[in-house]
C-alpha cells in the first residue's frame, strides 16, 4: 500500500499542475457549450425548453450517479491514465455529437460526454496530489477549483463566434484532443500502487461512514444549490431588471460566471496565510446569503443589481476551493482520497440537479422572491455547519 509520501514530490511540477487544470478547463467547456449552442440546437432540432434543459443536466445526472465510482476507477487503474480516458471520451463524444442527426443520438453522445467530465474532475485533483508538495497544496487546488467558472465563461464567450452549434462541437472535440496529447507529454504517469484485498463496496461504507467526505458532501450540496438558483436563472433576471438585449446578457452572465475565479484563488492566498477553513466559509456564505436574499427579495434595478451578482458569483467562489482543499486531509485514508473527491462532485452536481428544478417551479408559482428561500436557507445551513468543519479538520490535523 502506498503512503501519503508517495504522492508527495520535492518540489511542485508546475508545468504538470497548469496541464491539468487546463485538462479541467477544457472539460468545463463542455458543460457551457451546451448551454451557449441553445438557441443554435432550438432552431436546428426544433428541440423544447425541456429537451434544452437535458443536453446540460445530464452531466449533472452522470455525476450524482458515478462519482463515487469514478473515484475508485482512478484509484484502481491510475490517475493519468483515467484522466487521459475521460478526455478521450469528451473528445469523441463531441465529434460523434457534431454529426448526429436528431436530439436522440446528440443527447447519448452528451451522456458519453458526461462521463468523461466525471473521469478528469476527479482523476485531476488525485494527480494534483502527488505533483505537489503540502504547503503549496492549498494554493494548487484553489487554481483547480477554477476550472469549472473559467470553462463555462470561456465557452459562453466563444460560442457565438461560430456559425452554428456542429462547428461549437468539432472546434471543442480538436481542443480536447490537443489537451489530451499535453496530458501525455507534460504529466508523469502515477507510480505503480497495490490495491490490497479491498473492494468497492468497503471502500464506499469507509469513505461514506466517514464524518469529513460526509460534511464536504453536504456542505458542497448547499454551495451548489446557492450557486446554481442564481445562475440557472441569471439572463432572464437580468433581462427584466437591467432591460438589456439577449446578446448583452450573454456578455453580462461570462463575466459574472468567471469573476467566480477571483473568490477560488483569494481562497487559496487566505489559506496558505493560516486563515480558519470554517470561518472562511462561515464568511462567504454570509455575505452571499445577504448579497443573494438582496438581489431576490428587492426590486433594484440597474448597476445595483448587476454589482450584487457580480459580489454573489466572487465571494462565492471563497467555498468551493476551501472545500476542494480539504479533502485530502478528511479523506478516510490517503488511498481513499479519490473517492471522497467523487463523493463531493456527487455533492456538488446534486445541488446542481435539484435547483434549477426546485427553484424554478417555486419561481413559477410564488414570484421572484421565492428565490430567496433556498439562498437563504443554503447559506444558513452553511454557517451552522462551518464550526462542525473546523472541529473535524482540527482532530484530523492533530492526529498525524
Amino acid at each position: 500500500m502506498a503512503t501519503a509520501a508517495t504522492f508527495l514530490r520535492e518540489r511542485t511540477d508546475w508545468p504538470g499542475v497548469m496541464t491539468v487544470v487546463t485538462a479541467g478547463v477544457v472539460a468545463a467547456m463542455q458543460v457551457g457549450k451546451g448551454l451557449i449552442a441553445g438557441p443554435m440546437l432550438q432552431s436546428d432540432l426544433g428541440l423544447d425548453l425541456s429537451a434544452l434543459g437535458w443536453i446540460t443536466s445530464v452531466f449533472a445526472v452522470v455525476g450524482v450517479i458515478g462519482g463515487m465510482a469514478a473515484g475508485a476507477f482512478v484509484a484502481a487503474a491510475g490517475d493519468r491514465r483515467l484522466l487521459a480516458i475521460g478526455m478521450a471520451l469528451l473528445a469523441l463524444a463531441s465529434f460523434a455529437g457534431a454529426a448526429s442527426p436528431a436530439f436522440t443520438l446528440l443527447l447519448l453522445s452528451r451522456i458519453v460526454e458526461g462521463f468523461g467530465f466525471l473521469l478528469v474532475v476527479v482523476a485531476g485533483p488525485a494527480i494534483l496530489m502527488r505533483l505537489v508538495t503540502t504547503d503549496r497544496r492549498d494554493l494548487v487546488f484553489a487554481l483547480w477549483s477554477c476550472f469549472m467558472p473559467a470553462g463555462m465563461a470561456i465557452a459562453m464567450l466563444t460560442g457565438p463566434v461560430f456559425a452554428d452549434w456542429q462547428a461549437i462541437w468539432w472546434s471543442n472535440g480538436l481542443l480536447t484532443l490537443a489537451s489530451l496529447a499535453l496530458v501525455f507529454l507534460a504529466v508523469s504517469p502515477s507510480p505503480a500502487t497495490s490495491g490490497g484485498d479491498t473492494t468497492f463496496r468497503s471502500d464506499a461504507a469507509e469513505t461514506l461512514t466517514s464524518h469529513g467526505p460526509m460534511l464536504l458532501f453536504v456542505l458542497f450540496s448547499l454551495y451548489s444549490l446557492m450557486s446554481f438558483t442564481l445562475s440557472s436563472f441569471l439572463p432572464i433576471l437580468l433581462i427584466e431588471r437591467l432591460h438589456v438585449s439577449l446578446g448583452t446578457v450573454g456578455l453580462l452572465s461570462a463575466v459574472i460566471t468567471l469573476v467566480n475565479v477571483i473568490g477560488n484563488l483569494a481562497a487559496g492566498h487566505l489559506l496558505t496565510r493560516g486563515f480558519s477553513r470554517g470561518r472562511l466559509v462561515a464568511s462567504a456564505a454570509l455575505l452571499t446569503g445577504v448579497f443573494g436574499l438582496w438581489i431576490f427579495l428587492s426590486q433594484s434595478g440597474g448597476d445595483l443589481v448587476l454589482w450584487l451578482c457580480i459580489l454573489f458569483s466572487t465571494i462565492g467562489g471563497l467555498i468551493p476551493a476551501t472545500l476542494i482543499s480539504s479533502v485530502p486531509i478528511l479523506s478516510p485514508r490517503p488511498a481513499l482520497a479519490p473517492m471522497a473527491m467523487g463523493l463531493l462532485m456527487q455533492g456538488s452536481n446534486l445541488g446542481q440537479l435539484i435547483g434549477p428544478v426546485a427553484v424554478g417551479t417555486a419561481i413559477e408559482l410564488y414570484g421572484w422572491t421565492s428565490g430567496a428561500a433556498f439562498i437563504g436557507g443554503s447559506a444558513l445551513l452553511c454557517i451552522v455547519l462551518a464550526p462542525t468543519l473546523e472541529r473535524a479538520l482540527r482532530t484530523k490535523m492533530q492526529r498525524r
